[in-house]
């Protein structure tokens, strides 16, 4: 049976009779040179001008399909439309992302995207082929969707504005759409625990602040810092710690060196590799070293007697406390004349203690209230003299910090120093 010849794809298979118009062939030489390179691809009997037809031996090269056009052909036989490609079964799910040059987001949504319980064994893809892309399980920053329920998730889109959470401002790249959608449960596997573990969700938005927050206001162009009053005050919009957009950056290949496809997805994994240890690095200071030290500030912070005292806290041995004390002052709703404003803690073995100021912010160098000023760069006798404070050792030039032998001289310092 014949079929009209259409600008549809068809696929041929051997025996197939291709009948083809020797007129047009005929009248242009570099009409019927282009029409024997098509055919090229066959195993076909000889034909010329003089014959309509030339049947098909074999196929001699694996395309599936060929393109024709009504200019060279008029008529076939046995010809069968090819049908739109459809999914090829897999055994395995396959993660898209975009091809060409990376950077530290995507790179880094991969890595996550595979610790996934489904995900573990994925294949991954870089692509910008939209029907590529199609066919994966998942896709990251790229394809222009944003829909958790179809696993796509990219930022690029015009209209895009998500964040983490109502309390932050960051828009967020493809590593901060993973891990607001599966960081908790990354973090519950991590560490062998559930996601009802309150430490979970206390680690998810530690981790997404310090660490994930950076990558996010990189990738998307936003200034890290902003004046809040012109020629007065800086503020820090997010924290960028590690430099790890930067390196990842520089794991692409130079501009005059060679690159294609092969180097940059060989590149890319180990972009992805780096980012992935840093972000585990980050989540197990996180729970091994930051989080206990909240519980000694958080007992501390309880513990403090009214009066002049409910100022200070005092720690029996060093932690670090800043960023876990605006936190909990933030969270207990503190008023601002109620703030702490020193921290005492102990030297350890010497048993000498330290008396602290509170700065204005974890990264300010200006306090609530300094040491006096009478005091400062004053030691020893002289400055126990000066203070009426038995066991003074110094006051720091600056004001921030003091030091004196016993826990109750660490006290009476810091109470002088509040009515000061």
């Amino acid at each position: 049976m014949l079929a009209s010849i259409t600008s549809e794809r068809y696929a041929f298979g051997a025996a197939s009779v291709v009948w083809f118009d020797c007129v047009s062939c005929s009248s242009d030489d570099s009409e019927r040179l282009l029409l024997r390179d098509m055919l090229s691809i066959f195993d076909f009997q000889p034909f010329d001008p003089g014959q309509r037809s030339c049947r098909i031996l074999s196929i001699t090269r694996s395309i599936p399909y060929l393109r024709l056009s009504k200019r060279y052909f008029t008529k076939m036989a046995q010809v069968i439309p090819v049908e739109p490609p459809t999914k090829r079964a897999r055994t395995t799910p396959l993660i898209g992302t975009h091809s060409g040059t990376f950077h530290a987001d995507e790179a880094l949504a991969v890595h996550l995207v595979r610790k996934l319980e489904p995900f573990k064994n994925a294949d991954l893809v870089r692509t910008r082929d939209p029907k590529i892309l199609e066919d994966c399980d998942i896709v990251v920053d790229v394809g222009g969707v944003y829909d958790d329920s179809a696993k796509r998730y990219d930022h690029h889109q015009r209209g895009f504005d998500e964040t983490f959470g109502a309390s932050w401002k960051t828009k967020l790249s493809s590593a901060g759409l993973i891990y607001k959608h599966y960081g908790k449960d990354i973090i519950a596997s991590h560490l062998s625990t559930s996601l009802d573990d309150p430490s979970v969700s206390i680690l998810y938005e530690r981790v997404y602040g310090d660490f994930i927050e950076g990558l996010d206001g990189i990738d998307n162009g936003i200034t890290q810092y902003e004046a809040t009053q012109p020629g007065v005050e800086v503020r820090q919009k997010y924290k960028s710690r590690t430099g790890l957009s930067a390196r990842v950056g520089g794991l692409n290949p130079a501009w005059n060196e060679p690159y294609d496809d092969t180097i940059l997805d060989a590149q890319f994994l180990k972009a992805s590799a780096l980012t992935g240890e840093e972000f585990y690095r980050a989540l197990d200071y996180a729970a091994k070293a930051w989080l206990p030290a909240r519980k000694i500030v958080e007992d501390a912070f309880n513990a403090r007697s009214s009066g002049p005292h409910e100022q200070i806290l005092v720690f029996e041995s060093s932690a670090p406390w800043k960023e876990h004390l605006f936190d909990i002052e933030r969270e207990a709703q503190l008023r601002e004349d109620k703030q702490i404003l020193f921290v005492l803690y102990s030297e350890g073995a010497s048993g000498k203690w330290r008396v602290q100021a509170v700065p204005k912010s974890p990264e300010s160098f200006e306090n609530r209230k300094g040491l006096p000023e009478p005091w400062r760069g004053v030691r020893d006798d002289a400055l126990s003299k000066l203070t009426g404070i038995d066991g003074c050792i110094f006051v720091h030039a600056s004001g921030f910090i003091g030091g004196n032998q016993t826990k109750a001289g660490a006290v009476e310092m810091a109470v002088k120093a509040i009515s000061a």
